[in-house]
């Protein structure tokens, strides 16, 4: 990494966007990577591999004389020059970090980038299992079940922490519903001015081709020719079975009430 590179990151904290997988994170990352400071590229998933591998080995690495704080230094320099080679070849002066799987280790997270900003994306339990049971079948739907209120409740419980001044929830049906009134607070909490290419990231290039080619398959199916579709609010209350609406109320039902969706 360059020295102007690191000069930049002193001024912009890196953005971790984390929640439930198929809670509307990829928008988000999408909406993100179309502002023109900000990078936000493909899911990285390796600093769970990392943290793995730093806690499996703490006692060899501590025979080299290097402490817990050491090794996360190491883990953040690495995981930081990733980004920032990424961030600086697009021509952009912030990177930010779209992996769901990070919402149950944001304690981590935290300790490495203790400057970082974060962004919890939720949706309606109910639509999420939806999504689960179209995109990956029906185990994956049972599965996502307790695993939505596992990542919910883990992401909550880290925003009610020390770091809650630096934690921004945004809901999924408020973002596609009403996206500027919703984005606009959100680029205030991170510092960065407005840019409408947020509103237009499908007409942008991304590292996200099977994205593309998805939801522009989604607006065909619908009849909604908007980059941000409306379509899939409510999917679980209208598609899921007697079963999966069950087991999705008896896992999730008190959190789904605490968050103010009607059941």
């Amino acid at each position: 990494m360059s020295d102007s590179a690191r000069d930049t990151l002193s001024s912009a904290p890196p953005i971790f966007v984390v929640g439930a997988p198929r809670s509307g994170t990829t928008l988000v990352r999408m909406m993100l990577d179309s502002h023109h400071r900000i990078s936000c590229g493909p899911e990285s998933h390796f600093l769970i591999d990392l943290r793995a591998l730093a806690e499996r080995h703490e006692r060899r690495f501590a025979r080299f004389g290097n402490g817990r704080a050491d090794v996360d230094a190491r883990v953040r320099s690495f995981f930081e020059d990733v980004h920032v080679d990424y961030m600086t070849h697009r021509g952009r002066q912030r990177w930010a970090d779209k992996t769901p799987q990070y919402t149950l280790h944001l304690e981590y997270i935290d300790r490495l980038f203790p400057e970082a900003q974060h962004i919890h994306v939720i949706r309606d339990g109910r639509d999420v299992v939806a999504s689960h049971r179209e995109r990956w079948g029906y185990r994956s739907a049972v599965k996502a079940t307790g695993r939505w209120v596992h990542h919910v409740e883990a992401a909550q419980r880290f925003g009610r922490g020390p770091a809650a001044d630096r934690c921004y929830e945004v809901r999924y049906e408020e973002l596609v519903r009403e996206p500027e009134p919703t984005l606009r607070p959100l680029f205030e909490f991170l510092g960065e001015p407005w840019d409408p290419n947020v509103l237009a990231f499908h007409e942008l290039a991304h590292d996200a081709d099977r994205f593309q080619a998805f939801t522009a398959s989604r607006r065909e199916q619908s009849g909604d020719p908007s980059a941000i579709y409306t379509s899939r609010v409510g999917a679980g209350t209208r598609e899921l079975d007697p079963f999966l609406r069950a087991l999705t109320g008896a896992r999730g039902g008190r959190l789904l009430r605490e968050l103010g969706y009607r059941t």
